[in-house]
């Protein structure tokens, strides 16, 4: 087993992410959307899949301006897809989400949640 990554609000890092139908899944960046306080309180972290396929834009994506700050390899988009997994399921930190782009993610919640 995998030693526990700590994670906060805004790391983008790499997960075994399954697919929605569960029939299998890939390893892939995602950005932690939890609190430190539900960290704290749980073994979870709520994260949303982020996909270097950068050509759609769906309801609740938003487009990283900041992706190799964030530690990504390809321009990439944070999808509307999100999970919460295991922390210990992360495999590692990747970097950090920049402020303006975990303003517009989480502008893109509200706007889907209507929060």
């Amino acid at each position: 087993m995998l030693p526990m990554i700590a994670c906060e609000q805004g790391d983008v890092v790499l997960v075994a992410f399954m697919f929605s139908d569960e029939r299998g899944g890939k390893r892939r960046p995602a950005v932690v959307l939890s609190t430190g306080d539900y960290h704290r309180k749980r073994q979870e972290a709520i994260i949303a899949a982020i996909t270097s396929n950068v050509d759609r834009a769906l309801l609740g994506d938003h487009l990283i301006a900041g992706w190799r700050e964030a530690g990504l390899l390809w321009p990439s988009t944070a999808t509307g897809i999100i999970r919460t997994v295991k922390q210990s399921m992360i495999e590692r930190r990747l970097g950090r989400m920049p402020a303006a782009d975990m303003e517009a993610i989480r502008g893109q919640w509200r706007r889907m949640l209507a929060l």
